[in-house]
């Protein structure tokens, strides 16, 4: 009889400690849930390692109430772990400080992020950047966001009327408007279209080497 007793305080005790449990766990994810209502972005900090699918990628800098630049895409994933998006055909706008655009776009692009900053982002993939009247093309290029710099560290091609460039790798310095190739340039003249061509009031350089 007395083990019975004592079976059954013991029953009681362990149901007790679970009812006691269950309200505590209840309350913690309706805290949660709260709070991501209020911040959808909180939401991030309770992923695990898996992917948060947005739709309609955008996402923007805005410095002093200017706009420094701005990325779209169809379709992103990311992850929390790695502090990484990768985005699915993304459309990259840089604004100069003279209200230039340069506009770049791709297949993929891979963003990194440091403390919600972006820091670098890697686009891979068909990449054709237009600025200043003129075309680059290649199939990966970098964006530096320390330095406002696009490099294209593979073959690429820069198009304008009447004239194209080729290098083994080359470098936009988007702020200083300077283009740069880099080994085994080969240059290809059109005299006539170059002759057609309006001179820009402030053109941009470009540098062989």
């Amino acid at each position: 009889m007395r083990k019975v007793r004592r079976l059954i305080l013991l029953l009681t005790i362990i149901l007790s400690l679970g009812g006691v449990g269950y309200k505590v766990t209840e309350t913690i994810i309706a805290n949660k849930l709260r709070a991501i209502r209020k911040n959808p972005l909180e939401a991030l900090d309770y992923l695990p390692e898996s992917a948060l699918r947005i739709k309609d990628f955008h996402r923007a800098k805005i410095e002093d109430g200017r706009k420094v630049w701005e990325i779209f895409g169809d379709e992103a994933n990311y992850y929390k772990e790695q502090k990484e998006a990768v985005v699915r055909k993304p459309r990259f706008y840089f604004y100069d400080n003279k209200g230039e655009v340069a506009e770049t776009s791709g297949e993929v692009a891979r963003i990194f992020l440091n403390e919600k900053e972006l820091e670098k982002m890697e686009l891979q993939g068909g990449i054709q950047v237009s600025y200043q009247g003129y075309t680059l093309k290649s199939e990966e290029a970098i964006y530096l966001a320390a330095t406002d710099q696009i490099v294209l560290p593979h073959r690429a091609v820069l198009i304008s009327e009447g004239i194209e460039l080729e290098g083994s790798s080359m470098e936009v310095e988007l702020q200083d408007r300077k283009v740069r190739l880099l080994h085994n340039v080969k240059t290809k003249i059109e005299p006539q279209k170059l002759a057609k061509r309006e001179k820009p009031s402030k053109p941009s350089q470009v540098f062989g080497g």
